[in-house]
């Protein structure tokens, strides 16, 4: 498949700019892969689809305010840094994308509020520096530092200002591990009742970690997919998890459901040598797209995702193209609401 297959029109005011309230009230296209039915349904509904035994795995990587805003030495130039990781807590060493990349160089000082300071120390990309900020107090200093002046980095195509307000709104009830930069969006129409009553019918909730970077975004430019290299992503899958997917794995009624792309590929960088996942940590950067054989996901919720984007591409590998290309027209008719703060999917 190529790029070119992955571009589809959709309304600019489908784009939602704020989640559902409450969450579980946001709208769920059921689709059955193997029947090719769409169900149009609430997300609070989604306990009818789960039995008793069944494993739900969710991502608990938690946001932080990535986006900073400071100026550059000497002329005062305001400059956006949006960090994406760290690199080194020691020596207090970020990846980060600078905007306008132009005037930032290697050696320039770039000041922030509440007296943070860092220096660019080299050019990773055209737009991506690394940077060292020169803090003398511990690392979870540092990140309350940081935690101070960043804003919530809302993806680009949610055309208003940030909250404050959105430093909870996009966030899922399961965040833990700090790390992320997007949220893991199809956890967000969770809620505490709707988990509760999952619980009550015997469904089973295990965590990996994903921190999500901005690559996982990034959208893909070349018409050839298997040229297109994924941004890596650090990931954590405990043993109590494996353990727990692996028991639903070898059962004959029970399912392991995915709560988003995010947690997919985890599970599916993990395997051992008999498809079984196994409890291990590192860096991933896994891209899948058509055709892939899944080991491990058998059910997948999942929000809708922008054209030409590596989550749109991992869909259509779990669902078939053709069928997600059909949902997707169904949804835009039906006027879901789309991308991080839309509705969501379940895939049967």
């Amino acid at each position: 498949m190529k790029l070119s297959d992955f571009i589809f029109e959709f309304p600019k005011p489908l784009i939602a700019k704020y989640p559902a309230e409450p969450r579980d009230s946001a709208r769920l296209m059921v689709l059955n892969r193997e029947k090719k039915t769409i169900e149009h349904r609430k997300f609070h509904d989604i306990i009818e689809y789960f039995n008793p035994g069944d494993v739900l795995v969710v991502n608990d990587t938690k946001v932080f305010p990535a986006r900073l805003f400071g100026n550059k030495e000497k002329t005062g130039a305001r400059i956006e840094v949006f960090l994406l990781r760290e690199l080194n807590p020691e020596s207090r060493l970020w990846d980060v994308i600078v905007d306008p990349a132009r005037k930032i160089r290697i050696g320039n000082k770039l000041y922030f509020e509440n007296g943070l300071v860092a220096e660019v120390i080299d050019n990773t990309t055209s737009r991506g520096r690394t940077i060292r900020f020169a803090f003398d107090g511990t690392n979870e200093e540092l990140y309350q530092k940081i935690d101070e002046i960043g804003e919530t980095p809302l993806p680009p195509y949610i055309k208003r200002e940030v909250e404050e307000a959105d430093r909870d709104r996009y966030q899922t009830m399961f965040a833990e591990n700090r790390g992320a930069v997007a949220a893991p969006t199809a956890g967000l129409h969770f809620t505490p009742s709707l988990l509760s009553a999952l619980k009550e019918k015997g469904v089973s909730l295990v965590p990996v970690t994903l921190h999500v970077g901005l690559g996982t975004f990034r959208p893909v430019e070349v018409e050839d997919l298997t040229k297109h290299r994924m941004d890596s992503e650090n990931y954590y899958i405990p043993y109590a998890t494996a353990e727990q997917v692996n028991k639903a794995l070898k059962s004959s009624t029970n399912k392991v459901t995915a709560v988003g792309t995010t947690v997919v590929r985890a599970l599916e960088t993990s395997l051992s040598a008999s498809n079984t996942l196994k409890a291990s940590q590192g860096w991933t950067d896994k891209f899948i797209y058509p055709p892939y054989d899944f080991q491990i996901t058998e059910q997948l919720i999942t929000n809708f995702h922008m054209p030409k984007s590596t989550l749109l591409m991992l869909v259509a590998s779990y669902m078939g193209y053709e069928f997600m290309m059909e949902a997707y027209q169904e949804a835009i008719r039906e006027k879901y609401r789309l991308f991080s703060f839309g509705d969501a999917m379940l895939i049967c």
